[in-house]
């Protein structure tokens, strides 16, 4: 890197990489506290129904046992523990306020031991009784009774525009399909895991989550307590993808039993019980029809979704948002349905409604391209919308024909024959196909704070949270940028509640957020420090022009005259000693009425299938995008690896199998629930455009944590359709059916 040059964008090695090599990162279910219990979830093994019963006796009489909380003795909550907030930042959570059971896997007790050897013993010794009640479970049945929800998310439900019978009937090349994904369930690496301790009315709670102020208000209002007396700190968290979006119910409990026993409490969940009570992506059914002229001019283009949620809370996988501003089609029709079932609660899970729904708009595209004999990457194209069709706004900043031909002409797309099943190499088949990658650029409300120490260095912060993604690494550069400090004499600070407010760590929305309020506080704080040096007397720059000043390394400098320059630490000095301290808040404006703000990608896969038997190996992915300006090039190539190998993942192995008698799922562990590993992994390519979004934020920086898995999975259905003439509508793409024709 050469001298000045800007930090921002450049490849730094992450700042949290050596304490998490060595072990010296600290994660929920580490942290120590004097006199720490351990506390067990038992969970239902019914699908509906109440307690009729529970036999306590036997485990309260254990060694090392303290307590054995169920809806019996558990304390009684404000509200009966109902959320004070609207979902999903309030959840409905089991806190054992009464005996009904919802779902299986659903906390009906817990058990707090001196160690977790007792408590696990002692859990395994509580005898529960059920009234069984006939559970709602399949998918299909239960569909005839679907309910429309209330504006997920805060979008429109459904959606009309032109006329979509008029625009069916001038269309003769039509498509009518039904694709649908699975139920899929969050499986990072750091389990949910949560060690709560009071100090008189003050609760802190060291929790595994992606949003420490989101915690610390559901929390406090679920318990009925001030916001003031909760503190959430999470310094490190080992992967989270939506599901550490919510306090669930794990968390309240822990801080529940914590007060009951009078010493701090950890429960960390057991991988089962990631399978129900944290959310998951719930299973799809999406019917696509569209229609197109026979030059591929889509006349139009219908999207009806239908996902399942659970009885005690409404929550919607958001497909059709996907589909309404890709492409220019006049006539549209979308909606979305909720298929209610004895199943705990979805939630979001990495580019929740867009992974999903771009595997079967990008799908269903690629079925029209051959039904019109059309290259799919020129029906995109002639089908591209300058402008986002829906509500007729124009982009904040698109690039996407620009991904599409850098992606085309670097894996050679130009290559593929037109016709399925016609490229091999001796019995192996091969298919190449794409799609279009896209995920909403949000943007919140983020405060920072910068101050610059007597000593020369600086400590910024903000209440962010790293799930692993390079958050303290990325900040560090943006304040090293505006500071004008080198990074090694910055400390960033994030995950606790009692630093500067910043939104949840989800909706790839964190850089885009921070990054500004970051920038923002340490640039006041260096005018501070520049006004400092040029009012001392005995400053080497006093009386410069300001316009001519800099901080360099540390120093403020003379542009004209490096020679005129005063470190930081002396002109603190001779000040009094005192830091400088700033907090700065930033928020969108109006520009968020003004511009649809999305990031875009293109997606080129080519895939091998054993002619014999099925089999199936993704052999290299290509993949352009527009996200705005780039960060860190290291850290935003990681995201983009992770995303892509997790696309893989949903394409051909995720699935989570559920016991349609016993409402249990029956892969609930890492031995049977599949997800890739580094041999199904083939050649990654991948690109970013780095163009900055002139609208977003003053940095032009937009969000990458969930755009990279959007479009992969379509992309390798098309690929395996072009391989073997076999369309697989329904995830995950296994060899049985390719095999099936």
């Amino acid at each position: 890197m050469k001298m000045n040059e800007p930090l921002v964008g450049q490849p730094l090695d992450r700042i949290d990489g050596l304490m998490k090599v060595t072990g010296e990162a600290r994660y929920a279910a580490e942290f120590p506290g004097a006199r720490l219990a351990h506390g067990v979830i038992v969970t239902s093994t019914i699908a509906r129904g109440s307690i009729a019963s529970i036999d306590a006796g036997r485990a309260q009489s254990l060694p090392g046992v303290l307590l054995v909380m169920t809806y019996q003795n558990a304390p009684r909550l404000p509200n009966g523990g109902r959320p004070a907030l609207a979902p999903p930042a309030g959840r409905h959570l089991s806190l054992l306020q009464d005996n009904e059971v919802h779902y299986n896997n659903e906390p009906v007790a817990v058990v707090i031991a001196d160690t977790l050897e007792h408590a696990t013993d002692a859990a395994h010794q509580l005898r529960i009784v059920y009234r069984d009640t006939a559970a709602t479970l399949d998918f299909t049945r239960a569909k005839a009774n679907a309910h429309a929800p209330d504006k997920p998310q805060g979008r429109q439900t459904d959606t009309t525009r032109g006329d979509f019978a008029a625009g069916l009937a001038d269309g003769p090349v039509r498509i009518d399909a039904v694709y649908t994904t699975p139920i899929e369930h969050h499986n990072p690496m750091e389990p949910h895991a949560t060690m709560a301790q009071w100090d008189g009315p003050q609760l802190t709670l060291y929790d595994s989550t992606q949003g420490v102020t989101g915690t610390r208000t559901a929390v406090s209002k679920t318990l009925g307590i001030d916001p003031d007396n909760v503190r959430v700190i999470s310094p490190f968290v080992g992967g989270g993808f939506g599901c550490k979006g919510s306090a669930w119910s794990h968390v309240v409990l822990c801080a529940m039993a914590a007060k009951q026993v009078g010493r701090p409490v950890r429960i960390a969940l057991e991988r089962p019980q990631m399978f129900g009570p944290v959310g998951s992506r719930p299973h799809t059914e999406q019917h696509f029809t569209l229609a197109a002229k026979h030059d591929g001019t889509l006349t139009a283009m219908r999207h009806d979704s239908f996902s399942n949620t659970s009885m005690i809370e409404d929550w919607t996988e958001t497909c059709c948002m996907v589909t309404r501003m890709s492409y220019a089609v006049p006539n549209q029709v979308t909606s979305h349905r909720l298929v209610q079932l004895n199943l705990g609660t979805p939630t979001f899970m990495r580019a929740p409604g867009e992974t999903t729904g771009s595997f079967a708009l990008e799908s269903a595209m690629d079925e029209l391209a051959w039904a019109l004999k059309m290259d799919p990457l020129a029906l995109r194209i002639k089908n591209y919308a300058e402008e986002e069709p829906q509500e007729h706004r124009p982009f904040s900043g698109k690039s996407l024909r620009d991904c599409y031909a850098i992606g085309a002409e670097k894996f050679g797309w130009s290559k593929r024959s037109a016709t399925p099943r016609s490229m091999r190499d001796g019995h192996t088949l091969i298919g190449m196909g794409m799609a279009t990658a896209t995920y909403p650029a949000n943007r919140s409300e983020a405060a920072a704070l910068a101050r610059i120490q007597p000593d020369g260095t600086a400590m910024v912060a903000s209440g962010t949270q790293d799930l692993g993604t390079g958050t303290y690494t990325v900040m560090t550069q943006v304040a090293a940028d505006a500071l004008g400090f080198a990074p090694e004499n910055i400390h960033f600070a994030l995950g606790d509640s009692s630093l500067p407010k910043a939104p949840v760590s989800g909706g790839s929305q964190s850089a885009a957020s921070v990054s500004p309020a970051v920038r923002e506080a340490c640039l006041q704080a260096r005018n501070q420090l520049i006004a400092l040096a040029l009012a001392d007397a005995a400053s080497p720059i006093h009386g410069t022009a300001i316009d001519d000043v800099t901080v360099e390394n540390g120093w403020v400098v003379s542009r004209t005259d490096p020679s005129r320059r005063d470190p930081t630490g002396a002109i603190l000095a001779r000040a009094g000693g005192k830091p400088i301290e700033v907090v700065a808040t930033v928020k969108p404006g109006a520009e968020k009425q003004q511009y649809a703000f999305h990031s875009f990608g293109a997606v080129f896969v080519e895939v091998h299938v054993d002619a014999d038997l099925g089999t199936i190996r993704v052999a290299r992915v290509v993949g352009v995008y527009d996200v705005g300006r780039v960060l860190n090039r290291k850290t935003a190539h990681s995201q983009m690896i992770g995303g892509i190998v997790w696309g893989i993942g949903a394409a051909m192995q995720e699935e989570t199998v559920l016991d349609p008698h016993y409402g249990r799922f029956t892969n609930a562990n890492l031995a049977e629930y599949h997800v890739p590993v580094n041999a199904d992994i083939g050649a990654l390519d991948i690109t970013f455009i780095d163009r900055p979004d002139p609208h977003i934020n003053p940095l032009g920086v937009r969000g990458i944590g969930e755009i990279g898995i959007t479009g992969v999975s379509a992309a390798i259905a098309n690929a395996v359709y072009h391989a073997t003439g076999v369309r697989v509508r329904d995830l995950p793409i296994t060899l049985d059916k390719v095999m099936r024709t």
